[in-house]
């Protein structure tokens, strides 16, 4: 195989690449402005509870967004999909909010109970996600 037909694809990856990093970038973004809590002041600070659950979040983004790159049809099937993880991240943390009262006031404390219990929760769902997008 020679150079030229090893780097045909080089161009969709690079496309696919930056539309992910850019759907990470936007989901982070968004991520930290719905919580009530800053995470990236309290990671600053050593907080390991907004560390645990920021990672948990990001982590279960990450991986349906790539079963997204892997399943699409297209570049804008992959960002549709990436669309949809984002919106079940930002759920998981709402409905967690709901059934663990105080649960921004305990992360801001350190509680890594708290944090660990977000993290996971992020990333069975985003599990669960990845999943469901390879049909």
């Amino acid at each position: 195989m020679d150079m030229m037909t090893s780097l045909a694809g080089i161009g969709a990856f690079f496309a696919y690449f930056a539309a992910a990093l850019g759907a990470e970038a936007i989901f982070l973004a968004l991520y930290m402005a719905v919580t009530r809590h800053d995470e990236a002041a309290l990671i600053r600070a050593g907080n390991v509870a907004a560390a645990v659950s920021l990672a948990g979040a990001v982590v279960g983004f990450t991986l349906p967004l790539a079963s997204a790159m892997v399943n699409a049809a297209s570049l804008l099937d992959m960002i549709v999909w990436a669309l949809v993880a984002l919106v079940v991240q930002l759920a998981v943390y709402l409905i967690a909010g709901a059934f663990l009262r105080g649960l921004s006031q305990r992360i801001e404390t350190g509680d890594l109970a708290a944090g660990i219990s977000l993290g996971t929760a992020s990333l069975a769902v985003g599990i669960l996600n990845a999943a469901a997008m390879t049909y």
